[in-house]
């Protein structure tokens, strides 16, 4: 069996700013990128635009990003596998990985599968539909894009997340709706306070998002009052889902220490995990920035974290 000195799981900015790092330093690094459990790439992949990423002042395809990155790492000696993992035993070292069509072992690890954002299945905002025409589950990503400027959006959430993607989108929308589905918000106190005192936002309480309508765009919604079932269509430029999201972590069996939102630990200021010789980077660690820019920098983190601990290890090029 095969033998590397160290393995990368799950591809987009820290995927394979990881790998691009671990590559120049002779690491040889092997990146698995997945496939069937998600786009090579990362939630970059299902994104247009991206105008907030530095060095790039006109805006860039988030496809087309990733395919650079992608493209840099295997121009250093990434060896990239487009295939998804499917367990890994990390009781011993060097590690074990499976995937269906590969087994390898690793001396070092990098975690970086991300977190996928968590979407209501309403018809309308589906891949195909509407989705990433006008729906999304990031404000701070997309919220800037010309297609949501002065119009009337939509946050469906009830959390500090929501009400911190609602004020945020103020600064380009006409007004901001805040759609949710109880009497009253579960974000902290303060964050309500501010939600309710902002002249741009208002919260419509007791509603659920029941269908998206619209022709190349978002155009309209239709949201449902639960406690008459009355329904209710609205003009709309955008529908934000700000329901949480889900750290892509199952495939490790519980062999690593997570936070009590089920993102992995890490010790702080370091991208180290509990397990010695595991490294984790980007959204599956970070639930708080989750952007391309931040995944990026854990990815180096991570790349130096792991070049040093191997080194100390005593394990050769």
């Amino acid at each position: 069996m095969e033998r590397h000195n160290l393995v990368i799981i799950g591809s987009g900015p820290a995927g394979y700013t990881a790998a691009i790092y671990a590559a120049r330093a002779n690491l040889k690094p092997v990146l698995f990128e997945g496939f069937l459990s998600g786009p090579a790439g990362g939630q970059l992949m299902s994104t247009t635009e991206v105008e907030n990423f530095p060095g790039f002042p006109e805006g860039i395809l988030g496809s087309q990003l990733m395919e650079n990155f992608r493209a840099q790492a295997k121009r250093f000696g990434t060896i990239v596998l487009t295939e998804d993992v499917e367990s890994v035993d990390l009781t011993k070292r060097p590690f074990f990985i499976k995937t269906s069509q590969t087994q390898m072992l690793a001396n070092a690890i990098i975690i970086a599968t991300g977190a996928s954002a968590k979407r209501l299945d309403v018809e309308g905002t589906r891949d195909g539909e509407f989705w990433q025409k006008g729906v999304t589950a990031c404000a701070v990503c997309d919220g800037a894009a010309p297609i949501f400027r002065n119009k009337p959006l939509f946050v469906i959430g009830g959390g500090d997340t929501a009400v911190e993607e609602a004020i945020f989108l103020t600064k380009y929308a006409s007004r901001v709706f805040l759609v949710h589905r109880r009497g009253e918000l579960k974000a902290s106190k303060i964050m309500v306070e501010r939600a309710m005192k902002h002249p741009k936002i208002e919260i419509l309480w007791n509603r659920t998002l029941e269908k998206v309508t619209g022709d190349q765009v978002v155009r309209k919604i239709v949201l449902k009052d639960v406690k008459s079932g009355q329904l209710e269509e609205r003009e709309a430029g955008g529908v934000f889902f700000a329901i949480g999201h889900q750290p892509l972590t199952a495939f490790l069996q519980g062999q690593i220490k997570l936070n009590p939102s089920g993102y992995i630990a890490t010790k702080k200021g370091t991208t180290l995990t509990s397990k010695a010789g595991v490294f984790a980077a980007g959204d599956v660690q970070d639930w708080v920035y989750r952007q391309a820019v931040s995944a990026a920098g854990s990815g180096c983190m991570a790349a130096l974290d792991a070049e040093r601990w191997l080194s100390k290890q005593g394990y050769s090029e």
